[in-house]
């Protein structure tokens, strides 16, 4: 104690249990300080994931799906979730085939931004599937490659 004031620092504890008990002396504020830095770093760099929905019916038409689409793939390479429901209505529940084949024509389409997390299931009058962004996902405003060259091909013979 009598060491630690002299410094003008702060006799811790660091292990009570031990035998005998470890004792350190330091700047406590500092210390308490630190630690409060490394906490707020360690939360900065958590990724918050978001679980996005999106509603289809089973008879939508192709532009309508090609726009959810789109809203799908943002999310996408947002780095969020999507959960994609088909709802069906009166007696198109008789044919979940229809639901199933969307969906996969949807993770298909997508599979360069995403995977799928949960396979299509019938929950009552509604069929669920949950997409997950892939890590080696093309970063946002950026084409993936196939594609990128399938538009430069099409241009160059456009202007031919």
């Amino acid at each position: 104690m009598e060491q630690a004031e002299k410094r003008d620092l702060d006799l811790v504890e660091v292990a009570p249990d031990a035998e005998p008990p470890v004792a350190r002396i330091m700047d406590y504020g500092k210390h308490k300080y630190q630690k409060e830095q490394s906490r707020k770093a360690a939360r900065k760099k958590q990724v918050n994931i978001n679980v996005r929905e999106i509603k289809l019916r089973p008879k939508i038409g192709d532009h309508d799906f090609n726009t959810k689409r789109g809203h799908v793939e943002r999310f996408l390479r947002g780095g969020d979730k999507v959960k994609v429901t088909i709802m069906f209505r009166g007696r198109e529940v008789q044919h979940p085939e229809l639901g199933e084949k969307l969906l996969r024509r949807l993770a298909d389409d997508l599979g360069d931004y995403g995977r799928i997390e949960s396979q299509p299931n019938l929950d009552g009058r509604n069929m669920i599937m949950v997409m997950a962004p892939r890590k080696d996902a093309p970063p946002k405003g950026e084409a993936p490659k196939e594609a990128a060259q399938g538009e430069r091909r099409t241009q160059s013979a456009a202007r031919s």
